[in-house]
């Protein structure tokens, strides 16, 4: 049995006892039967209207439940579909009291929610307005209205974000940019001059609008002062190189160049002006020294004349380099055709170095061509002799290359110009041609000297029996010994046998010296000179050894340059 019953149960017992002890009181006192049926009613009428008082709290308390009931299972309902959440559903049976306070709580709890859905939703509008004013960029489109989603919050914040890194990137691209411009401005001493100018380089950075117009408003402006500064920079660097130029042909001192060094560096306003007065006071010194000017203009001409290895009918075909009228307008030709062939050279530079080179190689060539017919180069001394062998060897390979890698280049170059490549007026292959034609020439006019010189000395030895001797001028000298003459005589046979190996490498004939040989007893008989005058047998010996010597030095010549003989 429940407590509840219990206590009702003792109620009634109670309630009995306390009649039975008002009828007991009643009795005793003597009430009639009349008085306590009234008085009783009344007890009755207190109970009743006590108990029934009772009773509609209580039924007032229950239709205050149900209301309640049904109010909260209507805002639940709404704040479900509100909230985007399944509605709520009570498990299991449960009392109208309990019922009423779980819909309260879940209703206080959804109120919650959305409360907190709404902030957040207003929150991430005020960003999104914030950063949409900063970036020039149309707000997020979501009903304020409305309880937000989890989804279309979780959306939001993402925009939001992304909101924020593109700020966080045009400012950067804005920082370095305005930085820039303010190099640029410095450098130029550039005052900003327009409304937006002033925006970026004087207004807060914060209150800048990073819109994407902006931003390439602020990329074309830094392209203009970056073209303005280029366009300085060419300018200066312009004019260092005519002031440099009027320098040298003017011949101005170290320490007058010196006073104007420090604008010879950067490209500042200031620094152009300086450059400009320095150009304009050395074109009126120019103007003042018209003829030292032209005829240091001249030996430069003739310095590109060497480079562009300019034949003498193209040097005197600019008349003017042999003008001696000193006026302006000669002044003006001599600087158009410098500035002509400066550009001509240095657009066949590769050009001219190769043939350059061949130049320097080609004369290496006659150099060692040269040596190789010196008979002192057999002294050896210090190891030059195969020190030159072994750069022959290098040239005579070397050489060939570069004429034929010289060729290619040149037939490529004229195919695409459509005109003949010149050194000294005529093609590079008849040039070249031309040389070694004329180095040909030259070793035969000397091979046809050799021999001239050999015959005539063959011819004087077989009159004379020995080299003609100068006279000894030291007085007092005794005849020479028949030892001495013997001696000679073996050298003189052992020469001609010597000579007569190499006979044909001179297309002549070698005879020996009618000399007596010596007696098998090896007796000394005197042997007397058929010159007039005396002479040491030294002499003999000695032209007969110089005459091996450059017969020798021939034979090597030949050996050597066997691959570049013509």
């Amino acid at each position: 049995m429940r407590r509840s019953e219990v206590l009702a149960e003792e109620s009634i017992v109670c309630l009995q006892k306390a009649l039975n002890h008002l009828r007991e009181i009643w009795e005793l006192i003597g009430i009639p039967e009349d008085q306590r049926l009234q008085r009783t009613e009344v007890v009755k009428k207190h109970i009743k209207d006590l108990l029934d008082m009772m009773i509609a709290e209580e039924e007032s308390l229950k239709e205050r439940l149900i209301k309640s009931i049904s109010i909260c299972q209507k805002e639940l309902n709404t704040l479900c579909s509100e909230l985007h959440v399944e509605p709520f559903q009570e498990e299991g049976e449960t009392t109208i009291l309990q019922l009423e306070k779980d819909l309260r709580t879940q209703v206080e709890l959804m109120r919650k929610q959305k409360k907190e859905r709404k902030q957040e939703l207003k929150l991430l509008q005020e960003q999104d307005q914030e950063l949409c004013e900063i970036l020039c960029m149309p707000h997020y489109d979501v009903d304020s209205s409305s309880v937000p989603s989890l989804e279309e919050l979780s959306q939001f914040r993402q925009h939001v974000a992304t909101l924020r890194e593109t700020k966080a990137s045009r400012r950067e691209e804005f920082v370095n940019i305005k930085r820039q411009i303010v190099l640029c401005m410095e450098e130029l001493d550039h005052t900003p001059d327009t409304s937006f100018e002033r925006d970026v380089v004087c207004e807060d950075e914060d209150a800048f609008c990073l819109s994407l117009e902006n931003i390439a408003t602020l990329q074309k402006l830094l392209r203009q002062l970056e073209m303005r500064k280029s366009q300085n920079e060419a300018v200066c660097e312009g004019l260092r190189a005519q002031i440099r130029e009027l320098w040298d042909r003017l011949q101005i001192p170290a320490e007058e160049r010196e006073a104007v060094a420090t604008v010879m560096t950067g490209s500042k306003a200031k620094v152009r002006k300086a450059l400009q007065l320095e150009v304009d006071r050395l074109e009126e010194l120019k103007m003042q020294n018209m003829k030292k000017v032209i005829e240091a203009i001249r030996v430069e001409l003739a310095q590109y004349w060497d480079q562009c290895f300019y034949s003498q009918e193209q040097r005197q075909a600019f008349a003017p380099y042999y003008a001696e009228d000193y006026t302006e307008n000669l002044l003006q030709l001599h600087d158009a055709e410098i500035v002509r062939l400066r550009n001509y050279y240095e657009l066949h530079k590769e050009l001219f170095e190769g043939v350059q080179k061949w130049e320097e190689s080609w004369r290496l060539f006659l150099d060692f061509e040269r040596k190789a017919s010196d008979p002192s180069r057999f002294t050896n001394r210090g190891g030059n002799l195969l020190k030159e062998e072994k750069q022959r060897a290098k040239l005579q390979k070397t050489l060939p290359k570069l004429e034929e890698e010289l060729k290619a280049r040149i037939e490529t170059w004229e195919r695409e110009h459509s005109k003949a490549f010149v050194v000294n007026g005529q093609k590079f292959m008849e040039y070249v041609s031309e040389q070694w034609e004329a180095h040909r020439l030259e070793k035969e006019r000397a091979k046809q000297e050799r021999q001239l010189k050999n015959k005539k000395q063959t011819e004087t030895e077989m009159l004379y029996g020995s080299a003609p001797r100068t006279p000894s001028k030291r007085r007092g000298l005794t005849p020479n010994t028949p030892g001495k003459v013997r001696k000679l005589n073996t050298t003189a046979m052992s020469n001609a046998t010597a000579n007569s190996s190499i006979r044909p490498v001179f297309g002549g004939t070698v005879y020996r010296s009618p000399v007596s040989r010596l007696p098998p007893s090896g007796s000394k008989p005197v042997i007397t000179s058929t010159c007039s005058g005396k002479k040491t047998p030294r002499a003999g010996r000695h032209g007969a050894d110089k005459e091996n010597l450059e017969l020798n030095g021939s034979i090597l010549s030949a050996r050597t340059f066997k691959g570049f003989q013509i």
